[in-house]
């Protein structure tokens, strides 16, 4: 690790006014400064700034510091999200670990986390050690020729699915983006993976009121059960009523390089009796403009099956 300057602001005005990198839990800045893949000269740690509290009155509003733990146990909190944080990391990561940085958490890319290989979105212009390299945790859909790495978060494609919104503050004041438009893709510019502007904090998350996300679940297959990043996951809400599906939000994650919504396999869903064999029909829209590389065309299959897999989880003792 390089030798930095750290300060801690106490207000939101002092942090935006001093350029750095923003530290909250640290579990991913530390960890890529050890690595040398960020090199910042100055760290500011904002732990103290007022940006926590979390709201279950009418949606749901959670503060960007809120550790994921503490949201994950909270009361009124939907299903989809409280599973996807308590799969994201150990116990004693989602204690430190806040809500904005886990959104903000870079790709777990192994060739990007090693500055001896070349990576476009660490280095642009360098290249894609992945595409034909070890790619079996690597993305199928949203890549392009210049980067093929997954997004990270758990929590993303759970936020997703439920059209969350980020609030953003900076200096020219505070903005409003769903979250579906936060996150970029790769294109021929990798190294710009979202829409946060120099010196913009994540203030807080919004996610609108939908009762029936009540009635959702997040499925993710990894190699082990214990701390362990996606192959593939699946966050699902369901409104079911007389056997069949009124309406549906799907998104999945470990396959693309952002947290990805199944609008084609929602729209398939709706309308049709909540069967295995119309949860199996729907999810075929899964992979539509998957793009496999040599190590990772299971990720397709196992997409459908672990789509199909959420959607079954929510519906037993119901189906007809």
């Amino acid at each position: 690790m390089r030798q930095f300057e750290l300060s801690a602001p106490e207000t939101v005005d002092d942090a935006l006014a001093s350029p750095g990198a923003f530290l909250a839990g640290g579990t991913t800045l530390v960890d890529l400064m050890k690595l040398d893949v960020m090199t910042p000269h100055r760290v500011l740690d904002i732990n103290a700034l007022p940006l926590r509290g979390i709201d279950t009155q009418d949606g749901l509003r959670i503060g960007a510091l809120e550790r994921m733990s503490d949201v994950a146990a909270h009361p009124g909190i939907y299903p989809v999200i409280s599973r996807a944080l308590l799969q994201s990391a150990s116990q004693q990561l989602r204690n430190m670990a806040s809500i904005g940085g886990n959104l903000l958490q870079r790709t777990r890319c192994s060739y990007f986390r090693d500055v001896a290989m070349p990576c476009n979105k660490r280095e642009p212009g360098s290249g894609c050690s992945a595409i034909t390299g070890a790619n079996r945790m690597h993305a199928v859909l949203g890549t392009s020729d210049a980067c093929v790495a997954t997004h990270a978060s758990d929590l993303a494609v759970a936020l997703i699915a439920l059209d969350a919104q980020v609030r953003l503050v900076g200096s020219d004041g505070t903005r409003t983006v769903a979250l579906a438009d936060f996150y970029r893709l790769p294109g021929a510019t990798p190294e710009v993976e979202n829409d946060l502007r120099p010196g913009e904090l994540v203030a807080e998350v919004v996610v609108p009121r939908l009762d029936w996300a009540a009635h959702s679940t997040y499925v993710k297959v990894r190699d082990r059960q214990s701390y362990e990043f996606a192959l593939c996951s699946a966050a699902v809400a369901l409104d079911v009523r007389d056997g069949r599906v009124v309406d549906a939000r799907v998104a999945v994650g470990g396959v693309a390089s952002v947290p990805w919504r199944l609008r084609t396999v929602e729209a398939a869903l709706r309308g049709s009796p909540a069967t295995q064999a119309s949860f199996e029909a729907a999810a075929e829209a899964a992979a539509e403009g998957a793009r496999p590389l040599s190590d990772n065309a299971f990720k397709v299959s196992l997409m459908k099956r672990t789509v199909v897999r959420a959607l079954l989880e929510l519906t037993e003792g119901s189906r007809a």
